[in-house]
């Protein structure tokens, strides 16, 4: 079997999952006992898995993760969404990156797979606002990926409405209206619980379990 194996990405008895809200705690107590991965661990299970379709050897990668993904899906806690679908969502963005990933890319899995969770979440926020006629134009989508950041450049970082001066700023740059960028700032920031701590650029140079190869979260 080669590198195209599927990787199965629906639960399964072997993959914890977070049926709802209160039995977070749970989950996360029930993935810290999935031990971590020493560099030569993790090169035999990629090859196992790259060179003879090895499931057993994906599932460990995979596992071994969940942590990863797990800190990165909180820092998506107030977007408004439950928790348990964003942790999901993480996962599944976790498994992509495994069955994409092979020694060449010269980094450990782990960093590899942060981009991959950030975007599968990433995408699931946008899908489940689409619902309600948030972030479908692409003006909304570049909002939504470049606020923080250029809220971090202007020197704001409380959680409230903006100085017209900075909404001004904003929406040159990203060339879209003012009234847009007010109202993405009051859907992440506003009264209803989507205030957001990250900006996508920023935070991973942040994640300091990145920086030592030896660590998977």
């Amino acid at each position: 079997m080669s590198k195209g194996s599927e990787i199965v990405v629906r639960p399964t008895p072997n993959l914890p999952v977070v049926l709802e809200e209160n039995s977070l705690f749970s989950y996360l107590e029930r993935i810290k006992k999935f031990p971590m991965l020493s560099e030569q661990e993790e090169t035999e299970l990629v090859l196992a898995f790259c060179n003879h379709g090895d499931l057993n050897a994906a599932q460990r990668l995979v596992t071994s993760h969940l942590r990863l993904a797990a800190k990165i899906a909180m820092t998506y806690r107030r977007y408004g969404l439950p928790l348990a679908d964003i942790i999901s969502e993480a996962n599944i963005g976790l498994m992509q990156a495994v069955k994409k990933f092979d020694l060449s890319k010269n980094v450990r899995l782990s960093t590899y797979a942060v981009w991959w969770i950030r975007a599968a979440i990433n995408d699931f926020i946008l899908r489940s606002w689409s619902l309600v006629k948030i972030g479908t134009k692409a003006a909304q989508k570049k909002l939504f990926y470049n606020l923080n950041r250029l809220k971090a450049k202007l020197g704001l970082y409380e959680n409230k409405e903006l100085p017209q001066e900075a909404v001004k700023t904003i929406a040159a740059e990203l060339v879209v209206d003012e009234s847009e960028v007010r109202e993405m700032n009051g859907r992440l920031y506003g009264d209803k619980s989507l205030n957001v701590s990250i900006s996508d650029d920023d935070e991973a140079e942040k994640i300091d379990f990145l920086i030592d190869g030896r660590q998977n979260i």
